[in-house]
């Protein structure tokens, strides 16, 4: 009986406990894609340092888009960082859109948030409404690309910049970010 007892407690919690370190190293992955993500951004627009540090907080997120001739798609995940009060809070996001187009592009985006209640309002509702024009041909370091985005959120610069991709596009994006539940217990 002891026996059946000690199985039924090991198989209760070696699951958790590996649950708990697969939440740790997706967070762990997170914040080294953010880590590397700012890097890059203060490589191509060392400004953006000096904004960041003054703003209220700043978001960085991976995305993988797809545009197929009049529809787009895309999701990701990411963090938000309260500059206030040093908080982390890791998101989700998936988009959709219209507008003509072709390619697949993997990309990160930053939002820097100047104004409180647009990082509040990002946080906790996270919905945002932007249009975007790139042309992107890149492979790790090979390649280039070209893009205009822009929000329709008041008080946030947004940049992105692609990872790899092949794309032409020019789309009406609506995007949905919320809160990763199971990363911010």
């Amino acid at each position: 009986m002891l026996k059946k007892i000690i199985l039924i407690f090991a198989l209760t919690i070696v699951p958790l406990s590996a649950m708990a370190k697969s939440k740790e190293k997706k967070r762990a992955e997170i914040l080294e894609m953010r880590t590397e993500v700012l890097a890059q951004l203060y490589q191509n627009h060392p400004e953006t340092k000096k904004m960041i540090k003054k703003a209220e907080g700043y978001a960085v997120f991976n995305n993988g888009g797809v545009n197929l001739i009049f529809l787009s798609a895309g999701s990701g995940k990411g963090v938000a960082h309260d500059n206030n009060s040093g908080k982390n809070t890791f998101m989700r996001m998936a988009s959709g859109g219209i507008g003509i187009g072709l390619g697949i592009k993997d990309f990160r985006a930053v939002m820097i948030f100047h104004d409180r209640d647009a990082f509040d309002n990002f946080v906790d509702k996270g919905w945002d409404f932007s249009g975007q024009a790139d042309a992107a041909a890149k492979h790790e370091d090979d390649g280039g690309e070209a893009n205009a985005s822009g929000t329709a959120v008041g008080g946030v610069t947004l940049y992105q910049m692609t990872v790899k991709g092949l794309a032409l596009q020019a789309t009406l994006q609506g995007t949905k970010y919320w809160k990763n539940k199971k990363l911010n217990k």
